[in-house]
């Protein structure tokens, strides 16, 4: 059973309503499998969902005719693959059955030992995946380099997983995440160790992903009524537009700021840090392949920062019975302060040399953090 980290409060049933009239297709759950691959994405239309005369699957619609993608997809199954691929398997993209084996006996080493104690300290993996990094472009499945103004830009960044950072004593001195104003895009639809809940509602004209991590929801028009927004409005999120190529939603994100994370070590085996700017642009596609499976792939395009773009790949796995709880976490709350007088207090007191202060990165344990950690406890 997949154990969860409960924020503080009730369940947020309720987002989304402000659109009005949102139905959420209650379908039955079933058990995630060992193993998960990627399947082709289907072109068949049809109002019911099965199979098409070539054999493909073809999703269920909506009572308006588009293909339905509702449903609550949490990302539990992706803890154990990291983000970027190990570089001993050079290009492969999937292991071999020794490379599994060995991968899903540490998985459950890691639940075990996470599971411990009365309280668990992260969610656990509930499905352990073939492949050999979330990432799939660049074929070596890393992140690829930073340019020059990308390195400017990390060098400038500043917050709880900017490795070697120690000193906190503003608000200035951390980043959107560490002070719950937002988690940003495209990390919001990469996993982590705890809150991996994604809710996919729909009603005509929109899509909306209902984010259990830093309580956010994204709005998608997908009726193509709404034109793009002005280049000099900026937003955390970005401004989204999607449609429909056949069975397949396409979404194209930009307006982004240039104050989020592209990614950093909250995502299981990602990069500590990497910046992103304004240029950003990020396109998604969900395809259902079968009633429990959707293939996403995310393809991130951001040539100020990064030397070529990255694409990220993965099988969405459907799971109505998790429960998305309140992420209990505003700006001003206790964690800020909590760094800034443990900051403080470290440097009037430093320890002796080779003697190491506790870990940071928001979190907890296991992720980089450690007894000043901020994330988890509100």
């Amino acid at each position: 059973m997949v154990k969860t980290v409960p924020g503080i409060g009730g369940m947020t049933l309720g987002i989304g309503l402000m659109l009005g009239g949102m139905a959420l297709a209650q379908q039955p759950s079933t058990a995630q499998p060992k193993a998960v691959q990627p399947k082709a994405a289907s072109g068949a239309k049809t109002t019911t969902a099965g199979k098409a005369a070539t054999g493909k699957y073809v999703p269920p619609k909506t009572p308006w005719g588009e293909p339905d993608l509702q449903g609550i997809w949490p990302l539990n199954h992706l803890i154990a693959t990291p983000f970027q691929r190990n570089e001993k398997y050079g290009d492969r993209a999937f292991m071999s059955e020794d490379e599994y084996a060995a991968a899903v006996k540490a998985a459950d080493s890691r639940n075990k030992r996470f599971e411990s104690g009365a309280i668990p300290q992260a969610d656990s993996g509930s499905a352990v995946l073939r492949q050999t990094s979330l990432l799939v472009e660049p074929a070596n499945g890393r992140f690829p380099a930073l340019t020059d103004k990308g390195k400017a830009m990390y060098a400038a960044m500043h917050g709880s997983y900017k490795p070697g950072q120690t000193v906190f004593d503003s608000p200035n001195d951390f980043d959107e995440w560490d002070r719950c104003i937002t988690r940003g895009m495209p990390v919001s639809m990469l996993p982590r160790n705890y809150n991996n809940g994604l809710r996919i509602m729909q009603s005509p004209g929109y899509v909306m992903i209902v984010l259990e991590m830093a309580h956010e929801v994204r709005v998608i028009p997908t009726n193509g009524s709404h034109p793009p927004i002005d280049p000099a409005i900026r937003e955390y999120l970005g401004e989204s537009r999607g449609h429909w190529e056949g069975n397949t939603l396409v979404v194209e994100t930009t307006n982004f700021t240039n104050k989020g994370d592209m990614t950093n070590s909250g995502v299981p085996g990602s990069p500590p840090l990497t910046p992103q700017d304004e240029n950003m642009k990020i396109t998604e596609r969900f395809t259902r392949t079968d009633p429990d499976t959707i293939d996403y792939r995310l393809h991130v395009e951001d040539p100020t920062v990064i030397t070529e773009p990255w694409t990220v790949a993965y099988p969405m796995k459907r799971d109505n019975k998790y429960q998305i709880y309140e992420y209990a976490c505003h700006e001003g709350n206790m964690a800020i302060r909590g760094y800034i007088e443990n900051s403080r207090y470290e440097r009037a007191h430093p320890k002796p040399a080779g003697q190491a202060g506790p870990g940071r990165g928001r979190g907890g344990a296991g992720r980089g953090g450690g007894a000043t950690g901020a994330g988890g406890t509100r």
